[in-house]
């Protein structure tokens, strides 16, 4: 997910969208441990979604 894509939402949306991206990866992750994904960068690249979308809200918190 892209930046300009983050911002594009709506705050509240964001906030359910981190929780739904949260949930997603640690399911991905669980479901490595038990059987190797078939791409495993996919994990990394969850995280850092959810570290993108967890700064925008940061950030829109602090502007208030």
């Amino acid at each position: 997910m892209k930046n300009k894509e983050i911002r594009g939402l709506e705050t509240s949306e964001l906030a359910e969208r981190i929780e739904s991206e949260v949930a997603k990866y640690n399911q991905m992750k669980l479901n490595h441990t038990i059987a190797p994904l078939e791409n495993p960068s996919l994990i990394k690249a969850a995280r850092r979604d959810i570290a993108r979308m967890k700064t925008e809200l940061r950030q829109r918190e602090l502007n208030k």
